[in-house]
């Protein structure tokens, strides 16, 4: 008499995700024994004896490494050599993805590539050096996309930033994009105002070093 396995009983005799069973069923690749009135799969013995014997690619690790622009190439290659640094130290097999781009910008040849291997059940784990070099905004999102194929995001360094200062990067993010859809006399507002947003965050870093620098003195 054969026996049946649930859905989650049979992904994890076979190592992989109950949502990569999902997909196959839903691309046709492998279809369960039968489906209850009330939706729930059933694989047979049968499906695992030949399951078992088509063994799955062995998923990797893969460091995302991001900046904004090409003016932070430098930043970007030391981004690299520490995520390389710290995936070495863990002995796993990895390889890097690098982007250059917004970190609000959802077309980046690198984040889209990084996705489409994450739903194929490619990658194991998404290492990170900060929680903003995978994206600005949605970073929760892409968190939860990778946890239904059984992916993990981590995050190398947890340090975070002042609140004022993520909250001018974000918004010079947001005003950069739309500006760039505007025209005449409101684009040029837009760029004003971004303007503004950088050089008050200068003046603020400016103003702590300078009071830093005089209490050492005084010190």
């Amino acid at each position: 008499m054969s026996k049946y396995y649930s859905i989650h009983e049979f992904s994890k005799i076979i190592g992989v995700s109950a949502q990569t069973l999902r997909n196959w069923d839903a691309n046709g690749k492998l279809h369960p024994h039968h489906t209850t009135v009330s939706g729930y799969r059933y694989y047979s013995d049968e499906q695992l004896n030949q399951v078992i014997n088509v063994k799955p690619k062995k998923r990797i690790t893969i460091g995302y490494c991001r900046v904004s622009s090409h003016k932070q190439k430098d930043d970007l290659e030391r981004q690299i050599d520490n995520v390389k640094t710290y995936l070495l130290a863990k002995g796993q097999p990895f390889e890097i993805i690098s982007d250059i781009g917004s970190g609000i910008n959802y077309k980046k040849k690198g984040l889209q590539d990084l996705l489409r291997r994450i739903s194929q059940n490619q990658v194991e784990k998404v290492v990170v050096l900060y929680k903003d070099r995978l994206l600005g905004f949605g970073f929760e999102l892409i968190e939860y996309i990778a946890s239904l194929y059984n992916c993990e995001i981590e995050i190398i360094d947890h340090t975070e930033k002042s609140e004022q200062q993520e909250l001018v990067e974000d918004l010079v993010q947001i005003i950069t994009v739309f500006s760039c859809k505007l025209q005449g006399k409101r684009a040029n507002k837009a760029r004003k105002l971004i303007r503004e947003l950088i050089q008050e965050e200068t003046d603020g870093k400016s103003h702590k070093s300078n009071a830093d620098t005089k209490q050492c003195t005084e010190n």
